[in-house]
């Protein structure tokens, strides 16, 4: 497989690395997918919302690929000819506060194959770079959030789930998750008692 995938960057193809809501709802054409990695990086919900998940009034936190340690994602192979409209995309999706900063990084893939792979990497030094919060502090912002793609909570659960599909475990997602899901069961609790 090595061999191939070196031949696919030949040919014009390119790679984008998926860390978040992009391995459930890439939102682009690909040719293939498979499950890669990166080291020197890792998965935080690190970045406040304002737009997607979130307002400035009342900002939700969503996904960064921040420095240090190593992430499971996914990478998408796109054909040569779909670069620019693809790269349109992904920076009117990404760019839209400029949290992020766009990288190639090296990604591999499970057999050892390695190409290089176009990631969206928070930008520490950016307003919006929220930095390890606690799981209740986490929860807190998540809880009530809402934004232009739709509610902090559903974000948070689709990509938790779509890690474990994949059989990627994410400790933080998952504290994350079940602090969601506690709380989310004690105002159903409250409500159920007026």
């Amino acid at each position: 497989m090595r061999e191939r995938h070196e031949n696919q960057r030949r040919d014009g193809d390119f790679w984008v690395f998926g860390y978040g809501s992009l391995m459930w709802r890439p939102g682009f054409d690909f040719i293939e997918s498979a499950l890669a990695h990166v080291q020197g990086y890792h998965r935080s919900l690190c970045i406040f919302s304002h737009v997607h998940r979130g307002t400035p009034e009342r900002p939700g936190l969503v996904l960064g690929l921040d420095h240090g340690g190593s992430c499971q994602g996914v990478a998408f192979r796109v054909a040569g000819e779909r670069r620019e409209a693809t790269l349109a995309y992904l920076r009117e999706r990404e760019l839209v506060t400029s949290v992020y900063l766009e990288k190639t990084l090296s990604v591999e893939f499970s057999e050892g194959a390695q190409v290089s792979a176009l990631a969206y990497v928070v930008d520490r030094a950016h307003p919006q770079y929220a930095g390890r919060l606690p799981v209740a502090e986490v929860t807190r912002l998540v809880s009530g959030a809402r934004g232009a793609f739709g509610d902090n909570p559903a974000y948070v659960r689709n990509t938790y789930e779509h890690l474990l599909r994949q059989g990627i475990h994410d400790e933080e997602l998952a504290a994350v998750t079940r602090s969601l899901d506690a709380a989310s069961c004690r105002v159903e609790g409250l409500r159920a008692a007026e």
